[in-house]
């Protein structure tokens, strides 16, 4: 009597004459293009899922800036030894160190609207504002977000291996020679020198295939594109 045939299993018999149950992987049914190729148009390409709609939630990563932190915590190491070993040395009945003499000196005769005493309140506002700013912005300007299919996942691309491969893309296109990418945060700026063709047609080839690169960088910001052609000066 035979076994019912099941849609999503298959029966193979094994060399013992017993019959074991084999997987069966199940085959979407293809589109009008390959898994493997690439879409036929730009309006056919469906970007990577993200955790949100337009995908700008995405914050740039945070630098955890050592150069900065670093020198900040020597000067004030130093310092602060170099003072608590005045106040020491005060303290054992010794006398003050000549710096702190000439500073206290100097603090007391010089007026408030002396040059000297504006220049070094003026160096240290700048160096407060330094540290501000390096303390409420996240830095690592080349490091593109990118989109996160995944909430535990988060990807950054570099800003010149985002124009890398994006040069390349726009090699490709028949009738460009030479051909320079700059990656911004916002906008990818792409100029194109074409020896043959017309300009118009590069520019509309350049166009379809660098939008549907960008897409496909996977990056959580939509970037402008800006495309400029043009002919290759004569030599002489």
């Amino acid at each position: 009597m035979s076994e019912p045939r099941d849609e999503k299993s298959t029966l193979s018999t094994s060399e013992g004459g017993g019959t074991q149950r084999l997987p069966v992987v199940e085959v979407m049914e293809k589109g009008p293009e390959s898994e493997l190729g690439q879409s036929a148009s730009a309006a056919a390409y469906e970007p990577l899922p993200t955790l949100d709609d337009e995908g700008d939630g995405q914050g740039r990563f945070w630098s955890v800036r050592r150069v900065p932190a670093g020198l900040v915590a020597l000067l004030v190491l130093a310092a602060a030894g170099v003072l608590l070993y005045d106040i020491a040395a005060v303290r054992a009945d010794h006398s003050a160190l000549a710096w702190r003499k000439w500073l206290a000196r100097q603090l007391a005769e010089r007026p408030l609207d002396d040059t000297w005493v504006l220049v070094g309140a003026g160096v240290a506002v700048a160096l407060g504002l330094w540290l501000v700013v390096l303390a409420v912005t996240p830095g690592l300007r080349d490091v593109l977000p990118m989109r996160r299919p995944h909430a535990e996942v988060r990807a950054g691309l570099h800003r010149g291996a985002a124009a890398l491969v994006l040069r390349d893309r726009a090699m490709e296109v028949s009738g460009v020679r030479a051909v320079r990418v700059r990656v911004g945060r916002r906008k990818v700026d792409v100029r194109a020198l074409s020896h043959f063709r017309e300009l118009d047609d590069v520019r509309a080839d350049l166009d379809a295939t660098l939008t549907d690169g960008i897409r496909g960088l996977g990056l959580a910001r939509r970037h402008a594109l800006s495309v400029h052609v043009g002919r290759p000066g004569r030599k002489g």
